[in-house]
């Protein structure tokens, strides 16, 4: 059965009826008609760049952490007395 996408209450493809499968989840809907309006490729292109978006962010913060944990761990390993500066926990010698 084809599944039609539904957006604010009407099917983007201009079918009529009130027993015709609809989604609002772009990747369960089959109407080629509906796949090929201006508001499904719309819809498709932000939940991609929002997708892009959030991976990026992900990324970066994990960049962040990694220089800062092996940079932590460089001043753990030096002998004596070695302080951490502020921010870097409640560590006060290592």
């Amino acid at each position: 059965m084809v599944t039609h996408y539904k957006v604010s209450g009407h099917l983007a493809c201009g079918s009529h009826g009130e027993k015709l499968p609809a989604t609002t989840e772009l990747a369960k809907v089959k109407c080629r008609n509906c796949r090929k309006t201006e508001v499904f490729t719309e819809a498709r292109r932000n939940a991609r760049n929002a997708a892009r978006r959030a991976a990026r962010r992900e990324k970066a913060a994990r960049a962040v952490n990694d220089w800062r944990t092996s940079w932590e761990a460089r001043l753990a390993a030096l002998p004596g007395p070695q302080r951490l500066p502020r921010g870097f926990g409640d560590q006060a010698f290592v």
